[in-house]
């Protein structure tokens, strides 16, 4: 039997991610075997509000927020398994900056599953902007 391949648009990911703007981070969801892996995106814009202060003269994302936007592509995994439960960011490990996100790059997002102990869930994440890695990090999430 092989894995369905999900996929989810904005409003469909508006119910398993509680935030909305400006912190409804992930614009769509491309790929998703549940339990196990994610793949998405973020459209960046310069009209983002964090620009205005985070850098106005050099735009860059700020590096909490991509670790956000891969944790909330990192939900889609167990959107079919917690349904009506909310999923919450409880922590991150070995998380590496290695190239600027700024407006016009597509922040592309690749997250599996590593372990699941329930309600704990660790996933591994991958951010990458024209196939360059931008970020990564290990990290926790909750299910509550």
């Amino acid at each position: 039997m092989t894995d369905e391949i999900k996929k989810y648009d904005i409003l469909e990911i508006m119910d398993f991610v509680p935030h909305r703007y400006p912190f409804l981070l992930v614009d769509r969801i491309t790929e998703c075997v549940p339990n196990k892996y994610a793949k998405g995106y973020k459209n960046v814009t310069y009209n983002e509000q964090f620009f205005t202060g985070h850098f106005p003269e050099n735009p860059v994302m700020p590096g909490v927020l991509q670790l956000e936007a891969m944790a909330q592509c990192g939900a889609a995994i167990l959107y079919d398994d917690f349904k009506g439960k909310q999923v919450l960011f409880a922590g991150i490990d070995n998380a590496r900056f290695k190239e600027m996100v700024t407006p016009g790059d597509k922040l592309e997002f690749h997250v599996e599953l590593t372990k699941m102990r329930k309600p704990v869930v660790k996933i591994h994440g991958v951010g990458m902007v024209d196939n360059k890695v931008a970020v990564e990090a290990d990290m926790t999430l909750c299910v509550r």
